[in-house]
């Protein structure tokens, strides 16, 4: 994933576990994004914040979210892991997309359902007043 890996600078990784690991050889495998130097001091930077206290916050975000949505008018599910959730809308998604932008919060969508992908440090309040907006936008209008 790319999210969040270089601060928006263009830098991909692939991640391979063990059973897989060793079905690339030298060479198999090449990116347009691979080997800038800047964007891989900047993903050197990044790692390096990452720890288990910004590790805690996500999660904790992440529960604040799914409770918050879960169960709520016009909420389907909640799926998804971490910051990356889905929503399966009772109304179309781009209704929801649309209503939300003018009322200043941005969420994005993916095979119909409306995708949240805030910033891994989003603060707390912030978070709040999106998911009032969301949670108003989401169950308007649903019987």
């Amino acid at each position: 994933t790319a999210k969040g890996l270089c601060a928006g600078l263009p830098l991909g990784a692939t991640l391979l576990g063990e059973k897989v690991e060793y079905t690339l050889g030298y060479g198999d495998h090449g990116s347009t994004f691979g080997g800038n130097p800047i964007c891989c001091a900047g993903a050197i930077s990044t790692l390096s914040r990452m720890d288990e206290a910004l590790l805690q916050g996500v999660r904790e975000r992440s529960k604040l979210i799914v409770d918050t949505l879960t169960g709520k008018k016009g909420v389907k599910a909640v799926t998804g892991m971490g910051l990356l959730l889905g929503i399966d809308p009772v109304r179309p998604a781009g209704d929801v997309i649309a209503e939300c932008m003018e009322r200043g919060v941005l969420v994005l969508s993916a095979h119909g359902k409306v995708r949240l992908l805030p910033a891994l440090n989003i603060p707390m309040d912030l978070l709040k007043k999106a998911l009032d907006v969301l949670v108003n936008v989401l169950g308007k209008d649903v019987s």
